[in-house]
């Protein structure tokens, strides 16, 4: 009798296992084309599917990094003769560890050094030595924003956090980006104050931003899924203005069988289905890309040139390039052409 109910059971898990694989509204790709698929059904027309544009990849580390000056041998050896804490930073940085400093530990070491030199230069009297501080300072403080640059876009996580390959921003999330949003706030404020030559920063913090980006690919699955969606609801509106252009869907104003059956799938679909997931995108755009955008805005004098082709793309919420103001644009389209085709009915949602 147990083994009985026992198959009964794994009967009953793999039946339901099934019909969640068979629901095309359980993911983004599926989800949009059983959309389109559906438009065409109830406007008899033949659904085409265009070609998802490729999203950029990011630009790979060697070309993200940029190049740190340093300074002369000659100066960092005299400064490490004396006896203040600059002399210890120095030492730090000519020790085997110190020549191989990943972006961040570098971006410490240039505070540091700062801080050290401008407290060094309080203590001493030799003239020759406070001259030298003073050149490695302004040297120092002129190449900061590049170690900061290198901190952030620079560093090997943030490629996993816009990796391409993990698919779509899912359906009904139930993780949203609050901890990367609140990460990608944070760090905004952060370099800002760096930027404006503040080095009273903790930056503390920073290694858990890089870690969370370590585990994390939302942002190459929301450009994913921006595509996606802009490509698939290009074809909707498409076949929604070949009705327009050709046969009305109702005659003066009034409504039929078709209509009914159209305005139904509007509204248990369109407004069901794809208005949610498209609320999703914009909120985890407002919430996460726009403050990546602002990141990469505040830095772009030293923005790499292959960067700022795929920043124009990818991060950017304007542009003709850009995926978000296409998204935008298709978005807006398709929203006319649904109110075209429903007035014809007197079935325009809100008139």
């Amino acid at each position: 009798m147990s083994a009985l109910r026992s198959a009964r059971l794994l009967g009953s898990a793999v039946v339901v296992l099934l019909l969640v694989g068979c629901n095309p509204f359980s993911g983004a790709r599926s989800m949009m084309d059983e959309y389109v698929e559906r438009v065409g059904r109830v406007l008899d027309a033949k659904p085409e599917f265009s070609e998802i544009p490729a999203a950029k990849i990011i630009p790979r580390r060697r070309n993200r990094v940029l190049p740190m000056p340093d300074l002369e041998l000659g100066m960092l050896d005299f400064l490490s003769l004396y006896g203040c804490e600059l002399q210890y930073v120095v030492g730090e940085k000519n020790s085997v560890m110190g020549k191989v400093m990943q972006p961040l530990n570098r971006l410490r070491y240039e505070v540091r050094f700062i801080r050290a030199a401008g407290e060094c230069l309080k203590t001493v009297d030799n003239e020759e030595l406070q001259d030298v501080l003073r050149k490695a300072i302004v040297s120092k403080r002129e190449s900061l924003p590049i170690a900061i640059w290198n901190a952030t876009w620079g560093v090997e996580e943030v490629e996993t956090l816009f990796t391409l390959a993990k698919g779509e921003y899912p359906v009904d999330v139930q993780d949203p980006l609050t901890d990367l949003a609140r990460d990608a706030r944070q760090l905004n404020k952060s370099v800002a104050v760096l930027l404006e030559q503040n080095l009273e920063v903790d930056l503390g913090f920073w290694g858990k931003v890089h870690q969370r980006w370590q585990a994390e690919y939302r942002a190459g699955q929301l450009i994913n899924s921006a595509w996606l969606v802009t490509a698939r609801l290009g074809d909707a509106t498409r076949l929604i203005r070949q009705r327009l252009d050709n046969r009305p869907l109702c005659l003066n104003g009034k409504s039929n069988n078709q209509s009914d059956i159209v305005q139904g799938m509007f509204f248990s679909i369109y407004i069901g289905k794809i208005q949610p997931y498209l609320a999703d995108l914009r909120r985890a755009r407002t919430d996460f890309i726009e403050p990546l955008s602002e990141l990469a805005v505040m830095q772009s004098e030293v923005m790499p040139p292959g960067f700022q082709e795929w920043s124009r793309s990818t991060l950017a919420l304007g542009g003709r390039e850009s995926v978000w103001a296409n998204l935008d644009n298709a978005v807006k389209t398709h929203t006319k052409a649904w109110q075209a085709l429903l007035e014809q009915c007197g079935l325009r949602p809100g008139a």
